[in-house]
This record gives C-alpha cells, structure tokens and sequence, in this order.
C-alpha cells in the first residue's frame, strides 16, 4: 500500500563552508551580526522533505503518494517523481511561483545554516487529503506551508489515515497549541535531538510524559550518528547508530530515516526494527552528496529481506 507523504517540494543549492560556524560566530556579538562565508564548492540538487522521502522510500521497495506543491519551474521535477513511479496527482502546479527554494550551507562540523524560501509551498494547503481512497493506510506530515500541515493533519484524522507528525524545520511555526493539537491527531512524533527539546519546551512536558499519550505508539527522536532512541508508554529505548562510510553530506538524513519509518510501518514492523533500518539508510545517505543520490548497499538490502 502506499504511504501519503505531505510535505515540500523543493530544489536545494548546497554549499560548505571549511571551517566552523562556532568559531566565526561570536555569541557575544550576535545582536551586530554580519558574518559572510566563503563557499567554494556548490552544487544544485532535487530536495524537499516530499520529494526526498519519496526517494527513500522507493529505492527500498516502497509506494508513494506524494501531496505539494511545484511552481512554473517544477516540470522536471514532477517527471523525475513519476520516473520512480511516484503518485503525483496530488501535486499541485501554482501558476506564477518559484517551486520552494532550499540555500544550505554545511560547515566541517556537519552544522548547516538554511535559507528558505517557500515560492509555491505557500498554496499546498489548496490540495486536500483525499478521504475516499481505501489505498492509503498510512502517512506522514513533514514539513511544508504552515496552513498546509495543520489542515493535512486534521484531514488524514477525518480520513482514518495514521500518520507520522514530523514537523522537522517547520515547527518554529507553531505555538503550544497548534502542537498539542498535532499530537492529537497523530499516531507517531518523530523528531530530531534538538527539534525533540523544543517540542518538550512548548508543550511544558517531557519525551517520557509525551510517550504515555494514551494514542501515541511511539516517540522517535534521531540523534545522528548516535542512531536514535524510541519512546514507548514512558519507556525509552535506544537504537544504536550504524558508522557511516563518509560525512560527505547530512542534508536529506532525516527524510531517509523517516522514510523507513513508513515502510516498515505500514508493513506492521516493530518500532524498533523500523529505527535500524532509518539509522542504515541515514548512514548511506551522509556518505553522499545531495539528498536523493545515494544507493542502498549489501547490508541494507539483506535488513530488508531479513
């Protein structure tokens, strides 16, 4: 069955910086702050959470329907999507935008500053979740247009569809209200360290407090190259990382793992079963540049069959 995948559409221009951010970034002086990086590599790359789930999600043997939006510019894109076998009748073409534009910039720690601008994400929430389709048994809310995630969410409840809340890069957009209500309707939080932190801060609760959400089946927090821990009714547990090849590039790492959130559970896998195969593809994704270029390798092919 296929996963519903709402979320952005986006080209990423991605750029490194050899240094640190720490060391040019004075704290002290952050109220004055003019700072310019000198980037002398840059590529163009197919990105958006969207797109680059979809991506994950196919090169291990998964179905997907993706919900955004695409500018005047998004053409190629669409073609590249249907090239996978990718559902895109849910993708929306917004006459006189930008398809949503990703600047990234990575230093040698693997921190990365992001420019975004969001062009014809801002209309997403135009398309709705379809209630009629009985193909759809799960989904996921990344992150996309503030309106568009909140009415997705509510939409897959009213559609009967489980969902993923992901709110990844989104969720300074949304109050403690607007997430209480989130994770309402959801069946899965999935997050990163950090994102795990403020979503706590804003609900006035904790990871454990969180997990015993009577409806909740599971809080994922990634933790890098740390591999990730599962919060489970109050209990946590924690799934090793998997050492990756190279850190050639973490953009796109999260979409991979939430990627195989989804395939396994749809596929009824334990939580924990699902977590070691995002922390493998997480792994080959970071050794490669650009989020939707990496292949899977013998180990990963071997988990899926196991």
């Amino acid at each position: 069955m296929p996963a519903l995948i709402c979320g952005s559409l986006a080209f990423d221009t991605i750029t490194n910086f050899p240094g640190r951010f720490a060391q040019q970034i004075l704290p002290e002086q952050v109220h004055i702050l003019n700072v310019s990086f000198l980037v002398p590599t840059l590529r163009r790359e197919f990105g958006g959470c969207a797109g680059n789930i979809a991506y994950n999600l196919q090169l291990i043997g998964g179905n997907a329907v993706v919900m955004a939006a695409l500018g005047d510019d998004g053409a190629e894109y669409r073609a590249r999507l249907g090239g996978w076998g990718v559902d895109t009748s849910l993708v929306r073409s917004v006459p006189g935008a930008y398809t949503a534009q990703a600047i990234i910039i990575t230093d040698t720690d693997n921190n990365q500053i992001t420019a975004f601008h969001p062009g014809a994400m801002q209309q997403a929430h135009d398309t709705t979740v379809p209630a009629t389709r009985s193909d759809l048994k799960i989904g996921i809310v990344a992150p996309d247009g503030r309106d568009a995630m909140l009415q997705h969410a509510a939409q897959m409840k009213a559609a009967g569809i489980p969902f993923v809340f992901d709110p990844g890069q989104g969720l300074p957009m949304f109050d403690g209200a607007d997430l209480q209500h989130f994770v309402a309707q959801a069946t899965w939080v999935a997050v990163n360290d950090y994102e795990g932190r403020m979503l706590c801060d804003r609900l006035g609760t904790s990871l454990e407090t969180l997990s015993r959400t009577p409806h909740l089946q599971g809080v994922v927090v990634t933790l890098g190259g740390d591999g990730c821990e599962l919060w489970i009714g109050g209990e946590r547990t924690h799934v090793p990382g998997v050492a990756a090849a190279a850190l050639n590039d973490p953009t796109g790492c999260g979409d991979a793992f939430r990627a195989a959130l989804l395939f396994g559970l749809e596929r009824g896998w334990p939580l924990a079963r699902c977590a070691a195969l995002g922390n493998r593809l997480g792994a080959l994704k970071i050794a490669c540049h650009g989020p939707q270029n990496h292949v899977l390798d013998d180990a990963t092919k071997a988990l899926l069959q196991a």
